[in-house]
């Protein structure tokens, strides 16, 4: 972002936040009031909107210039913001800045204000970090996501209720067969718990299977679409999509309307939505609940689609910018991506993998020519109902090898020490060499991912 001067801007009494007034308002920069007693209520009306933004005093956020809504004499401007999915109306006096509109800035609340802080300079990745803050606060957990999707097989949907009707009066329908297909072929294309048994790291059938699932994750949809332009690839991204193409058709809907629905967002994404990996927690079971509606299950299926093109995006700003502002050394490229599985009881869980690439460049020993020796980084996250939250970290270079494991339960600390002999067997009959096999008690210290003035920032 380019520095600029910082500038307040004051919300305007009694203004709702969805649309601008008719005529805009004329007022200076500052409430023509003189009273304690009239300021009050300006103040409060001022606070309970950027209450309703979820935004902390002195906490800083992206916003979307929409409109320019008055451009008064000097410098004063009355601008239409959007932020956090919420239009909101501010009268400012930006100085020599120039904004335009669909310009992004940074805003930081000051008591009941806001402040300019800077705005989004035009950089290679300013159509990505666009695109990623769009989605950010509108994303779902897929393993949520796809606990509601596995209910619908048994419980149906309900149609949206008539004028006068309550929601409930409804009572559910079965899936449609295209939508009830579409699911099916997206469960039984998920890793399952059984799927790997233990010892089997050494079979030819384990490494395949493992890329099979990472490449049909949805974060390489678009590639793969690329190279086989066919709408029936095994992807997570695609499958979710047939589920809403069908969804629609029985609606009798088309993709713009669907384009026009708000996601349903998960709270904790709202919260941190760029941190990698998130606390994970137990989605309620499939069968739980009341059945949704067609609007809701399309708005959660929106809400899941946004959280893979997040991942997408948020991957592609990270290997632009070498992984971030993090110390020591910075990868070459970065993926982050959440695989979803199933459990043995047919729920669905998640693992958070982070992928790191780090290329060296050392000179040979005549110094004719230079080497890349690359190293790999994953991280794995996932929480087990009965071993709790594991975090698993691996490093490989060449063919050495090392790995450390993170278990916040004791009895789970104890059992992976007893399993650390066979692992370190099972990788040296690989042909590598194990430098370093640790098991720690509770947890690494996360990645803190947040919105800053390079919008993304990851410091490990």
């Amino acid at each position: 972002m380019s520095n600029i001067k910082s500038v307040t801007m004051k919300l305007p009494s009694g203004q709702q936040p969805p649309t601008p007034p008719a005529q805009p308002a004329t007022q200076t920069s500052r409430p023509a009031v003189t009273t304690e007693a009239a300021r009050e209520p300006v103040a409060a009306s001022a606070r309970q909107l950027l209450d309703q933004m979820q935004l902390a005093n002195r906490e800083t956020t992206l916003a979307r210039v929409a409109e320019i809504i008055n451009r008064q004499g000097g410098n004063n401007a009355d601008l239409l913001l959007d932020i956090r999915g919420k239009s909101l109306l501010v009268q400012s006096a930006v100085g020599k800045t120039e904004l335009a509109t669909g310009d992004w800035v940074k805003v930081m609340r000051a008591g009941n204000e806001l402040q300019l802080m800077g705005k989004l300079a035009p950089a290679p990745e300013a159509g990505i970090a666009r695109a990623l803050a769009q989605r950010l606060p509108w994303q779902q957990t897929l393993d949520a996501g796809l606990a509601r999707l596995l209910g619908t097989l048994t419980q149906g949907l309900r149609q949206e209720p008539l004028p006068g009707q309550l929601p409930s009066s409804r009572s559910p329908q079965p899936l449609p067969e295209a939508a009830r297909q579409a699911i099916e072929q997206l469960v039984s294309r998920l890793p399952t718990g059984n799927s790997l048994p233990p010892g089997s790291g050494g079979q030819d059938a384990t490494p395949q299977q493992v890329r099979q699932w990472l490449s049909e994750s949805g974060l390489f949809a678009e590639s793969r679409l690329a190279q086989t332009p066919s709408p029936q690839l095994p992807d997570l991204k695609l499958a979710l999509g047939r589920v809403i193409t069908a969804l629609l058709a029985q609606q009798g809907s088309t993709p713009d309307q669907f384009n026009r629905l708000t996601p349903i967002s998960t709270p904790e994404l709202m919260q941190a939505p760029l941190q990698f990996p998130q606390p994970l927690a137990t989605p309620q079971p499939s069968g739980s609940g009341d059945a949704p509606t067609v609007g809701q299950m399309l708005r959660l299926l929106a809400g899941m689609l946004n959280r893979i093109t997040v991942n997408q995006l948020h991957s592609q700003v990270l290997s632009a910018r070498g992984g971030g502002e993090a110390p020591g050394p910075a990868p070459a490229s970065t993926l982050v991506l959440d695989l979803p599985w199933l459990t043995p009881q047919n729920e669905p869980r998640l693992a958070q993998v982070r992928i790191e690439q780090y290329p060296e460049n050392s000179e040979s020993e005549t110094r004719s020519a230079k080497a890349t020796t690359a190293e790999w980084r994953l991280s794995l996250t996932m929480d087990l109902d009965e071993a709790g939250p594991l975090h698993f970290d691996v490093s490989l270079r060449q063919q050495a090898v090392s790995a450390r494991v993170w278990a916040e339960k004791q009895s789970t600390l104890r059992q992976v020490n007893q399993e650390l002999p066979a692992l370190r067997q099972s990788l040296s009959d690989l042909g590598l060499e194990v430098t370093d096999l640790d098991c720690r008690r509770g947890t690494p210290q996360s990645s803190v991912t947040r919105l800053e003035h390079r919008l993304v920032d990851t410091r490990a």
